[in-house]
């Protein structure tokens, strides 16, 4: 195991589960001082004592402007610095558009949109030239996937940003790249494999590598856009779905 982020304050929004929870993993395991964020306390105090390597929880929603607020102010004094953010909260709701509600939308663009902007933008003061932003998008944003067209517009809007912000930041010397899944063996998908007979299958015959992804495959990406061995790549997205979006 090497050490590439011996030192580094990382921060890393909805890190309690899934690619969130990998990655904070594989930060804490590289040296990083960890700082991870999840809505509900009980999942927040079970990721920290998976994780160990004295990572730090801070209970908030990234919706939630006071509680981003909160975050950064602890790592602040803790620290003084951020060297690397990794904006993850997200959630995906498949929803016919037919079936839209203004519920729908706020739900979606709340959490994809507004809490990532304000993820990253909140964390501005605290970083210096060198530091990393890693957003989580997703092959939907590139994608037409039926019945989701909120959330492909959510997950577009996130590559969006990182060509943006690049332009943006690149006088403070702060890189911003884009992290993009397919389909990932998360809680929930499996979930959803569990409930749909024949849908992993459908799935797998559309992946050119044959299988669905793994958390690991996906903390792997997200490391790498985050440290220096990625230090010419800004502006960039980065699939990690088994060849689905480039063929």
């Amino acid at each position: 195991m090497t050490r590439r982020f011996e030192g580094k304050v990382v921060v890393i929004t909805g890190g309690s589960d899934g690619i969130g929870l990998a990655s904070a993993q594989r930060f804490a395991e590289e040296g990083a001082q960890l700082y991870i964020t999840a809505r509900r306390q009980e999942m927040l105090d079970q990721a920290i004592r998976q994780i160990g390597h004295g990572a730090i929880g801070v209970q908030g929603d990234v919706t939630n402007l006071a509680d981003l607020t909160k975050l950064y102010e602890r790592v602040g004094r803790d620290h003084g610095r951020v060297d690397v953010v990794f904006a993850n909260a997200g959630m995906h709701q498949p929803v016919p558009l037919e079936a839209l509600e203004e519920s729908h939308f706020d739900a979606t663009f709340d959490l994809n949109v507004k809490g990532l902007v304000f993820t990253v933008q909140k964390a501005l003061p605290l970083m210096a030239a060198g530091s990393v932003i890693v957003l989580n998008g997703s092959i939907a944003g590139s994608k037409a996937y039926p019945a989701q067209s909120l959330y492909n517009a959510s997950k577009a809007a996130v590559r969006s940003f990182a060509r943006s912000w690049t332009i943006d930041l690149k006088d403070r010397g702060i890189r911003v790249n884009v992290v993009s899944p397919g389909a990932t063996e998360t809680r929930l998908m499996r979930s959803y494999f569990d409930a749909a007979p024949g849908a992993e299958e459908e799935i797998i015959k559309g992946i050119p590598l044959g299988r669905i992804g793994h958390l690991e495959d996906v903390a792997n990406a997200v490391l790498f856009l985050a440290s220096s061995e990625s230090a010419f790549v800004a502006g960039h997205e980065l699939f990690v779905d088994g060849g689905v979006a480039a063929v």
